[in-house]
């Protein structure tokens, strides 16, 4: 970069002592729809498992962080799918406005798939890393410069996840679902806060029947001190654990609504739908003015079953993949 005089060389390295407070203001100067707090880039970042300080991969001019590109790869496993030992994923990447347009964006995203390839890493994933994403994807509309420089280095979309969110003042669940929740209960449904000896069944439930990680979400967030009434779970009248509903499952968020599930066999039943609306009654007690969570399927079941209850999409997220030949 030269500005008639000096001449600023741009460098890019792993992560040091020292760059936090520069990145994490650069991050708010380059993507200001998704800046990130000091603390919760701790949380997802520097405390994460995973996190090795060289594949986080900063853009640095001096003293000054100018971009970022994290790519990341499993050192622990998950239960469920341990290592995974052929993907990696690139949560985040940011170039600073003031040092785009010169290839930094493309420098930052190739030295960390090549950080990543050199790991053995053929299948890259934007940016649905779990347990500790930023965001599900590329919101496309808010970085149409991003989307097409990823996809310029061979990223394809797999699936898009759409962001909901409804508004709760003035909420109270409809008359349908009061009087579908009775004709339930008088068959012998119920729906109840969990205790603690229910706990073992549901962590078993989400992890066998949706994904090990809405396990993990449950099973970390009580053991921080979650209270247990953020979750209303349903039981068939022969007992038999068949869904639940929560919130404030991550980064103590209480308004973030779920996870939430209910077993295949038992959709159609309007467990659901009571589900859903018995956790917003609660989220509204406690005060809460709005419900809102960043992934489903739009047109999916659980999609439309949103829609009905009032929530609409406010974003929509691109989880891209990169597939490397070996």
């Amino acid at each position: 970069m030269t500005d008639g005089t000096t001449t600023v060389r741009t460098a890019i390295r792993g992560y040091r002592t020292g760059d936090g407070p520069r990145l994490v203001e650069a991050w708010r100067r380059s993507a200001p729809a998704d800046p990130i707090a000091p603390d919760r880039f701790r949380s997802l970042v520097l405390l994460d498992a995973n996190f090795d300080p060289a594949g986080l991969r900063v853009a640095a001019e001096g003293d000054r962080v100018v971009g970022a590109a994290y790519a990341v790869r499993r050192l622990t496993p998950v239960t469920g799918t341990g290592l995974e030992p052929e993907q990696g994923w690139i949560p985040f990447f940011f170039v600073d406005p003031a040092a785009r347009g010169r290839g930094l964006g493309r420098r930052l995203l190739t030295d960390a798939l090549d950080w990543l390839h050199g790991h053995g890493r053929t299948r890259v994933d934007f940016a649905s890393y779990t347990p500790n994403y930023v965001l599900p994807g590329l919101d496309a509309e808010a970085y149409p410069e991003a989307a097409r420089l990823l996809e310029s280095l061979g990223f394809r979309t797999l699936y898009e996840a759409a962001a909901m969110d409804r508004r709760l003042v003035g909420y109270r669940v409809p008359d349908d679902v009061v009087r579908l929740a009775g004709e339930l209960a008088a068959r012998g449904y119920r729906f109840a806060t969990p205790a603690d000896d229910d706990l073992v069944e549901l962590v078993a439930l989400a992890r066998d029947r949706f994904t090990p990680d809405w396990a993990r979400a449950i099973r970390e967030c009580l053991a921080a001190g979650t209270p247990l009434d953020r979750i209303v779970v349903a039981r068939e009248p022969s007992g038999r654990l068949a869904g639940w509903a929560m919130h404030g499952a991550y980064e103590s968020a209480d308004e973030r609504f779920g996870p939430f599930g209910v077993l295949e066999e038992m959709r159609g039943t309007g467990l659901g739908k009571v589900l859903l609306h018995l956790v917003l009654e609660r989220m509204r007690a406690r005060g809460a003015h709005s419900a809102w969570f960043l992934w489903t399927g739009e047109r999916s079941p659980a999609g439309h079953l949103y829609r009905q209850a009032g929530f609409t999409t406010t974003r929509v997220f691109r989880v891209l993949r990169r597939e490397a030949a070996r």
